[in-house]
């Protein structure tokens, strides 16, 4: 399993996220005092919940990221991977692999100052790149409140199939119970979703 990964483009660098990010995660947080923004996304309100957001971003199956501005250097949100490893049996071809079978791509959001730009997108192309292609996974997940519309329009823009809704999963940002709507994308149709987002980001 890979602990330190950097991901970088042209608008944005996704570094591994750190206690020295907390901070700056905090300050990108508290760009914008709309309630809106992050009614449905939990993002960290104080210092010491920033850190003890990542904290908790660095257990278990998670690889989280800083979400940098490349032109200017600042941390403008957070996003991370959590892996999935399959129980494939002893004498198959997949017995004992070492890299993750499936990702889920979440926990994505940022600075008001970020959104509007390149810079979610080029963070998704990345991200699934490295999926695809280095890991070799069979599939990306996604998920968001059912109640996001926003988030649901961003990644069905990917190309990414919505599987359905799971009632009552877990707790929601606003501290009630959740519905979450789950979408995927397949190995076999990554090179399609790779063009689109390559033509969003040319365009």
């Amino acid at each position: 399993m890979e602990h330190e990964i950097t991901l970088e483009g042209h608008w944005v660098r996704l570094e591994p996220l750190t206690q020295a990010h907390a901070q700056a995660l905090f300050d990108a947080a508290s760009e914008s005092d709309d309630p809106e923004l992050y009614r449905w996304t939990w993002v960290p309100r104080s210092l010491d919940a920033a850190r003890e957001y990542i904290d908790r971003a660095l257990a278990a199956l998670y690889l989280p990221f800083a979400t940098i501005r490349l032109a200017d250097g600042r941390v403008v949100g957070s996003t991370r991977y959590e892996q999935y490893f399959w129980d494939w049996p002893p004498g198959h071809e997949h017995h004992g692999r070492t890299a993750p079978d499936a990702v889920e791509i979440g926990w994505t959001w940022l600075a008001a100052s970020a959104l509007r730009s390149p810079i979610n997108t080029e963070a998704k192309l990345l991200m699934l790149g490295h999926a695809f292609e280095h890991w070799r996974v069979h599939a990306v997940r996604l998920t968001t409140d059912a109640r996001n519309t926003r988030s649901q329009a961003a990644i069905e823009r990917l190309g990414a199939h919505r599987d359905g809704v799971i009632r009552a999963i877990r707790p929601g940002a606003d501290g009630t119970v959740r519905n979450s709507v789950w979408y995927s994308i397949t190995a076999a149709e990554w090179p399609d979703v790779r063009r689109r987002l390559e033509s969003f980001l040319a365009s």
